[in-house]
C-alpha cells in the first residue's frame, strides 16, 4: 500500500486531520514558516533584481531533518498548509527543503477541516501558485525594505530602538491625525426643544422638527426663549398619523474584519484575541469521543459567499428549530465588495447542528464565546427579516411642527438568533386620529454642543484600515499589536491615544517619506501588490519603481531632517533610592514612573490614575492599575495594605442605600451602576453617567 505525508502548519491541525484520512497517511506540522528572511541583515539582493535570501529558521534544524526523513519514506508528499497567500509561501518554502518540484501535485487545500471536505482536497491535489507566492514575496520584500532602511534613521534622528514599518505607519498616522482632530475641535453651541402634549390616548413626547416652515435653528438660549414663548401661546393638532411595517433584514456572514469589529464591541476581544481563538476553533477541538474537529471555516477571508451545501444546512435548520415562519422564500445570497479578493467562504460554522449550547462542555470560556457569535450570525444571516409596526405622528401649530415616532416588534426574524446588543426594538406610541386636538402639557429646552470624532477603538480603526484599503484584514490584529508594542500609541479607557514618540515618529515621515504615511499611495500599492496574483503586474518591477523614490527620499532626508529630542516629564516625586526627581516613561501598558538615574538607579513604580470615590474598605483614594497581563482594573492607593479591587470603573455617585460609591458596570443598554460593597448588592440603570 502506497504512503503518503501530508504537512500542514499545526499540530492541532495534523490531529484533526489525521482522524479523516487513512492509516498510510502520515500527518506532520510544520510549525509555522520553516524559512524567512534573516533577521541580523537586509537579505535583499538590490543589484540582483531583489532576490531574497532565504535561511532556516533558527530551531527547526530537527524538525526539517525529521520532516525530510518522513518524505524519504513516502511515496508521495502533500502540502496542505493554510488555503491563502501566506500558507501557499509555507507550502512554497517546504517544497524547496524537500526538493519537490512546485509544478508537480503537490498542493492541497481546503476552507474547512471537515472528513468530507478534506477527503475531497485530498483527491484533487494542485500544483503551488506561483503568481501567489511571488506576491507573498513581493510584500516581504516590500516591508523588508521599509523596516530595515528606514529604521536607522529613526535611530539617529529620534530614539535608538525605532523600526517603521509600510502599513503600521499609515495606522499611527489615522490615530495621530484624530488626536490633532479632536484637539483643534471647537465645540458649538445648540438647542433643541422637546414638548409633551396630552392627546385623547394619552401622553405624547415630542420633538421641534420645524419652525414656520423651516429647520430651527437654536443657536444660543436667548434665540430658543424667543420661539419657546411663542410655542406656548399656541393650539395644536394631531396633523398627519402614518403607519407603515417595516423590515430590517439580517447582516451577511463575517468576513475577517467585521469579525473583529463585533468581537470588540459584544465581547470585548482584542482583534489579536479574536484571530487566536478563531484559528483554535478552525484548526480542531476535542469534541468527547468524536475526537478532535475543526469547527469554523478559515477565519482570515473578505468575502460574505456561502456554499450552497451551507445555505441548505441553515435553511433546514430553522424550519426545524424554529418554524417554516423563519425561513425566507427565497435563500439569501450577499454581495462581496469590489475590493475583496473572494478566495474563500465567509466564516461560518462547518457543522450548523453542533450548537453552541451542545459543545459548551468542550470549549474553553472564549471559544465558546466566539463560536456562539459566528454561529449565531450565519445562521441569523440566513434567517426571515424582522418586522416593525412603526407610526410616525405629526403635531402642528400656525408656527410649529412637532414630530414623534415610534415602533413595536411585530416579528422577530433573524433577531430572535442575534438579538441586538445596543438599539431599543419597542417604543410605543397611542393610537391617535388626524385632526384631533393635542393639548400643550410643558415645553421645554436643552443645551447642546458638538462633539469632537471620538478616537479610534481596535474595532473602529479595523474598519477605517479596510474601507481605506490599508493592508488586508488578516494583518489588522498584527498591525493593532505592533504599533502598541513600539510605544507609538497606547490604549486609554478601550481608545487609541498616540504617544509623543507615535507623534513625533509621523511628523518626521510625513516631513521627508510623504508616499510612505499617504492613504491613497498605500492603497494604490496595495492593489498592485494584489494584481502580482492574477499576473498583470511584475513585482520585480513593483519594488524598482518603489525603491527608486524611497532611496532618494532616504538620503535627502539622512541630510535635511533635524534630530528629534523627546524629553521625559519631570515630576516633584523624589526617587526613595537615590533622590532623583522621578521621570515620566512609556511602556507596553502606558506610562509609569521611573528614575533619571537609570543605570546606575533602576527604581520604578506604576504612575497611578486617580479615579472618582473611596475604597469601600477602607476609605482610602481608588487608582487605575493594570494587570500583569495589561488589564485594566481598580483598586485601593493602600495597596499592599488594603487589597480590594474590581473591574468596574468607580463613578462620582453614591449608593442610595448604604453611601459606598457606585461603579459602571456593562456597555449600551445593558449598563448598569452597582454598589462596591459586596454585602449591599444594590444596582440601577446607568443613565447617562
Amino acid at each position: 500500500m502506497a504512503k503518503y505525508l501530508v504537512i500542514v502548519e499545526s499540530p492541532a491541525k495534523a490531529k484533526t486531520i489525521k482522524k479523516f484520512l487513512g492509516s498510510n497517511y502520515m500527518v506532520e506540522a510544520s510549525m509555522g514558516h520553516v524559512r524567512d528572511l534573516p533577521k541580523s541583515q537586509f537579505g535583499v539582493n538590490i543589484e540582483k533584481g531583489f532576490e531574497p535570501k532565504y535561511i532556516t529558521i533558527r530551531g527547526k534544524g530537527d524538525l526539517i531533518k525529521k520532516l525530510k526523513t518522513q518524505a524519504k519514506k513516502a511515496d508521495r508528499v502533500y502540502l496542505a498548509t493554510d488555503p491563502d497567500r501566506e500558507g501557499e509561501a509555507i507550502a512554497w518554502h517546504l517544497a524547496e527543503i524537500l526538493e519537490l518540484n512546485p509544478r508537480d501535485s503537490i498542493r492541497i487545500a481546503f476552507n474547512e477541516i471537515t472528513k468530507d471536505a478534506v477527503k475531497e482536497a485530498s483527491k484533487k491535489p494542485r500544483n503551488l501558485d506561483l503568481q501567489l507566492i511571488e506576491a507573498q514575496q513581493a510584500r516581504r520584500i516590500l516591508d523588508r525594505i521599509v523596516g530595515y532602511k528606514l529604521s536607522p534613521l529613526l535611530w539617529a534622528k529620534i530614539k535608538k530602538g525605532l523600526s517603521a514599518g509600510r502599513v503600521q505607519s499609515v495606522a499611527v498616522r489615522l490615530i495621530a491625525e484624530r488626536e490633532e482632530e479632536i484637539n483643534s475641535f471647537s465645540p458649538e453651541e445648540y438647542w433643541t426643544i422637546e414638548g409633551i402634549f396630552n392627546t385623547t390616548n394619552g401622553d405624547i413626547t415630542a420633538k421641534l422638527n420645524k419652525w414656520q416652515g423651516e429647520k430651527p435653528l437654536l443657536p444660543n438660549e436667548e434665540e430658543t426663549n424667543k420661539i419657546l414663548n411663542i410655542i406656548k401661546t399656541e393650539n395644536f393638532i394631531i396633523s398627519d398619523v402614518e403607519k407603515k411595517e417595516r423590515k430590517r433584514n439580517p447582516a451577511p456572514p463575517f468576513t475577517t474584519s467585521t469579525l473583529q469589529q463585533e468581537a470588540w464591541k459584544r465581547l470585548n476581544f482584542a482583534a489579536s484575541r479574536t484571530m487566536r481563538v478563531a484559528q483554535e476553533l478552525y484548526e480542531g477541538v476535542e469534541i468527547g469521543k468524536e475526537g478532535s474537529l475543526g469547527l469554523i471555516t478559515y477565519m482570515r477571508t473578505d468575502s460574505v459567499r456561502v456554499s450552497d451545501q451551507a445555505v441548505e444546512q441553515a435553511r433546514r435548520f430553522l424550519q426545524n428549530e424554529l418554524g417554516e415562519t423563519y425561513v425566507p422564500k427565497d435563500k439569501r445570497v450577499y454581495q462581496t465588495g469590489k475590493k475583496a479578493q473572494d478566495a474563500h467562504e465567509a466564516i461560518r460554522p462547518s457543522y450548523v447542528d453542533k450548537t453552541p449550547a451542545n459543545l459548551k462542555a468542550y470549549l474553553s470560556r472564549d471559544q465558546y464565546r466566539l463560536y456562539e457569535l459566528i454561529w449565531m450570525r450565519f445562521l441569523s444571516s440566513q434567517a426571515e427579516s424582522a418586522v416593525f409596526d412603526t407610526i410616525s405622528i405629526k403635531i402642528n401649530s400656525s408656527s410649529a411642527q412637532f414630530t414623534a415616532s415610534g415602533s413595536t416588534l411585530k416579528f422577530p426574524g433573524f433577531l430572535k438568533l442575534y438579538p441586538d446588543q445596543e438599539k431599543e426594538t419597542d417604543s410605543k406610541l397611542p393610537s391617535l386620529k388626524k385632526g384631533t386636538a393635542a393639548k400643550l402639557k410643558d415645553v421645554k429646552s436643552e443645551q447642546h454642543f458638538t462633539q469632537p470624532p471620538p478616537r479610534y477603538s481596535q474595532a473602529s480603526l479595523v474598519k477605517e484600515l479596510e474601507e481605506l484599503g490599508i493592508g488586508r484584514p488578516s494583518t489588522y490584529a498584527t498591525i493593532i499589536e505592533t504599533i502598541k508594542k513600539r510605544g507609538y500609541v497606547v490604549e486609554e479607557e478601550k481608545r487609541f491615544v498616540p504617544t509623543e514618540l507615535g507623534q513625533v515618529t509621523v511628523d518626521l515621515l510625513k516631513d521627508h517619506f510623504s508616499d510612505i504615511v499617504d492613504v491613497d499611495f498605500t492603497r494604490e500599492l496595495e492593489e498592485k501588490l494584489d494584481n502580482i496574483e492574477d499576473g498583470q503586474s511584475s513585482s520585480k518591477e513593483i519594488l524598482a519603481q518603489f525603491y527608486d523614490a524611497f532611496e532618494l527620499e532616504l538620503k535627502k532626508a539622512e541630510k535635511l531632517a533635524d534630530k528629534v529630542s523627546i524629553a521625559d516629564e519631570t515630576t516633584d516625586e523624589p526617587c526613595p533610592n537615590c533622590g532623583r526627581f522621578l521621570v515620566v516613561k512609556m511602556g507596553r501598558f502606558g506610562k509609569f514612573l521611573a528614575c533619571p538615574g537609570f543605570p546606575d538607579c533602576k527604581f520604578t513604580k506604576p504612575l497611578l490614575k486617580q479615579m472618582p470615590g473611596t475604597c469601600p474598605l477602607d476609605g482610602g483614594n481608588l487608582v487605575e492599575r493594570r494587570s500583569k497581563k495589561g488589564r485594566v482594573f481598580y483598586g485601593c492607593a493602600n495597596y499592599p495594605n488594603c487589597e480590594f479591587s474590581s473591574w468596574y470603573p468607580p463613578t462620582k455617585k453614591n449608593c442610595p442605600k448604604c453611601g459606598t460609591t457606585m461603579a459602571i458596570k456593562g456597555r449600551g443598554a445593558k449598563k448598569e451602576l452597582i454598589c462596591l460593597n459586596k454585602d449591599c448588592g444594590y444596582s440601577e440603570a446607568a443613565g447617562d453617567e
